[in-house]
């Protein structure tokens, strides 16, 4: 006597878990919001297997610069508070400042997202945020990819990467060589800690009660540490023009102490003093809450300096009124000195 299994059920994409339909109502949001970032050069976007940007005329012999990054555990942070609004203007941030402190002007970005399952309304409110990041940054939204994979993150998280070129003169390219002592260091103030330490801050915030909505320095605490990262480009690049600016430090993770040395001669050191900054309320929170040694705050956090500029001395207040002209607050934070054997390449007195 022979037996017959029952007829298996007819499966779809949908029953594994990935909803095609919700992707592309996606692609649909996302178009009119990549629309708004367009800019000379761009060919072909949104919609395409790769997206088309052509160089154009405007360079004599361009040098194409590229970035990747993504925003760190600050997700994990976005994920407990509901905040998606934003989260995407950190993820332009930190690859446009990037390529930013060689010389380029970013001209396209391109972001991954990815999650278990896609929730239509909060990967549009992230890619709204990159969009309006991109609008900042002067560059255009022109691809990405979403990518719905279950099983692979917890209900309700998403993971971000995005990738951003610029193009810069070759004979523009600043890479720091000409940094000698007496050259001033220009600091730009940081809107909070950007997108780097949130191991640390989640960590402080595990380890004590904390109330996010209590006031800190005249706003929320959520306000302090969600606050998108300051994107730079649009000062620092009309800077460029005004000024023969020999170096640009972006200060992401390490801080002051691991940043400023990536663009000195080995020569040279970055002599800055303390109190020629403000620091905002959040950093000094954080010092007290997690009991963090100085020394460690300054290598985890930016301390309330976002970015570092490098002039010669008698061009420090012209560079000062133009960055103060293009609504930033910035100070001379310090000089650049002769460096002995050994020593540390930045020293904080």
């Amino acid at each position: 006597m022979s037996s017959t299994e029952p007829p298996q059920p007819s499966l779809s994409y949908r029953d594994a878990g990935v909803d095609i339909d919700a992707g592309d109502r996606l692609v649909e949001r996302i178009k009119p919001l990549a629309a708004r970032t367009r800019r000379e050069g761009v060919l072909a976007g949104i919609g395409g297997f790769g997206a088309l940007f052509e160089l154009g005329k405007r360079y004599r012999n361009p040098v194409l610069v590229a970035g990747t990054d993504g925003v760190g555990t600050k997700l994990k942070l976005a994920f407990q508070l509901d905040r998606h609004d934003t989260i995407g203007i950190d993820l332009v941030a930190m690859s446009a400042n990037d390529i930013l402190v060689q010389g380029a002007e970013p001209l396209f970005f391109l972001d991954y997202f990815a999650c278990g399952r896609l929730d239509v309304e909060v990967a549009a409110r992230v890619v709204a945020g990159i969009a309006r990041g991109c609008e900042l940054a002067g560059c255009a939204l022109i691809g990405g990819e979403t990518a719905e994979m279950p099983g692979m993150y917890p209900p309700g998280e998403y993971d971000l990467a995005g990738f951003a070129v610029g193009a810069v003169e070759k004979d523009r390219i600043i890479d720091g060589r000409t940094i000698r002592p007496g050259d001033a260091v220009i600091g730009l103030a940081s809107s909070g800690p950007h997108s780097n330490g949130y191991s640390l801050i989640r960590r402080i915030l595990e380890a004590r009660t904390t109330d996010l909505a209590a006031d800190l320095d005249g706003r929320p605490l959520a306000d302090a540490l969600m606050a998108p990262t300051r994107i730079y480009v649009r000062s620092l690049l009309g800077l460029i023009g005004v000024v023969t600016v020999k170096g640009m430090a972006h200060i992401t993770g390490g801080g002051l102490l691991e940043n400023i040395p990536r663009i000195l001669p080995s020569n040279a050191k970055a002599v800055l003093v303390r109190s020629a900054w403000p620091s905002p309320a959040v950093f000094a929170w954080l010092q007290q809450a997690g009991n963090i040694a100085s020394a460690e705050l300054q290598r985890t956090f930016n301390c309330g300096i976002g970015m570092v500029v490098v002039v010669a001395k008698d061009d420090a207040d012209r560079a000062l009124a133009h960055l103060r002209g293009c609504d930033e607050s910035a100070w001379v934070i310090g000089e650049v000195q002769a460096r002995l054997p050994g020593e540390a390449q930045t020293q904080v007195r």
